[in-house]
């Protein structure tokens, strides 16, 4: 599977939603889905997909697909 894919999975079946709500607008309590408790379940399902550890600093900023994108390229991952 490839980065995109699994990226956009990761985020549509942690928050429970259609894949297509998955887009760079997207962000942190704009949707009812993406709440703390859906938040951390979709950081622990990130690093476990690609394999790395996010420190707390990217965890906090993680608040939209985007910023999700940026933060994991400093990992090297590219989506």
């Amino acid at each position: 599977m490839q980065n995109l894919q699994k990226f956009i999975t990761v985020f549509s079946d942690s928050l429970g939603v259609s894949p297509d709500l998955i887009t760079d607008e997207l962000e942190y309590n704009t949707i009812p889905e993406w709440d703390s408790l859906a938040h951390m379940k979709m950081i622990a399902t990130l690093e476990n997909s690609f394999d790395i550890m996010l420190d707390t600093d990217d965890i906090i900023d993680m608040n939209s697909i985007k910023a999700a994108k940026q933060i994991l390229a400093k990992y090297g991952v590219s989506v």
